[in-house]
């Protein structure tokens, strides 16, 4: 009986462990008006890209998109929103679906991230020891901040997930953002058409059996299609982009 028991506390001890690499919360009100005010900020980006993105509506919303594609948004109408937010849009119990929804599916996600970790790839993919898990009402589908690895995930009041009803599609591919940013992306200044083209090629030749139903966005560059067409060529993939952006 101790043997037993020694054993399935050692069990829970690795489950225990596997799931302190993510950590994920509801936003307050702070976090969810800088998420909404960044989005605003930045439509220009989003529209410019062809990314469909989630507001509060109203006709306050409007008029600050207006002055975000003039240039005269700014840090002047962060209160403004502030006060919005708290006033008629921001419900904790919003979020409860989708944080239910995402916690269900965290060991799956760390399976994952521990495939990637064991890829010998010779350019260097980076897996982190914690990820930070945000969600949001607003914004796209999902965004990474490289600096603390943290990701913002986008959820709606009824726990579903843009493009997906599993959300380890949205955080793996915000995940293999992380994991490329350094070694890649800023190492040879890849451009956003591309650089979201490497991490659909990633996660589709690599998760391909586990994450059958992942799709390659149409906004990437397709060019890199030709270099990457199997789960082999991804550890020549940095030799890849470094032929295709030298012919631009």
């Amino acid at each position: 009986m101790r043997i037993i028991f020694l054993l399935g506390l050692f069990l829970s001890l690795i489950q225990l462990q596997a799931q302190e690499r993510f950590s994920y919360s509801i936003p307050d009100l702070q976090m969810e008006t800088t998420s909404v005010w960044q989005t605003i900020r930045d439509i220009k980006f989003f529209e410019g890209h062809g990314y469909q993105v989630n507001l509060p509506k109203g006709e306050l919303i409007q008029d600050m998109i207006k002055k975000s594609k003039a240039g005269e948004f700014g840090n002047d109408d962060y209160p403004i929103l502030y006060q919005f937010m708290e006033d008629s849009v921001y419900r904790e119990s919003d979020y409860h679906k989708g944080i239910a929804n995402l916690k269900a599916r965290i060991s799956f996600l760390e399976a994952l991230v521990g495939e990637l970790s064991q890829a010998n790839w010779n350019w260097g993919f980076m897996t982190f020891e914690t990820y930070q898990i945000h969600l949001t009402l607003y914004g796209s589908g999902g965004s990474y901040n490289p600096e603390n690895a943290s990701i913002l995930l986008f959820t709606n009041t009824e726990g579903g997930f843009k493009n997906y009803a599993d959300p380890a599609y949205v955080l793996i591919h915000e995940i293999v953002h992380l994991g490329i940013e350094a070694s890649l992306i800023q190492k040879y200044e890849v451009p956003h058409a591309m650089k979201e083209r490497v991490v659909d090629t990633i996660v589709f030749h690599f998760f391909g059996e586990k994450l059958p139903d992942y799709r390659r966005q149409e906004m990437g560059d397709n060019r890199l299609d030709a270099y990457t067409k199997s789960k082999e060529d991804l550890g020549a993939i940095d030799q890849s982009l470094v032929k295709i952006l030298q012919e631009e």
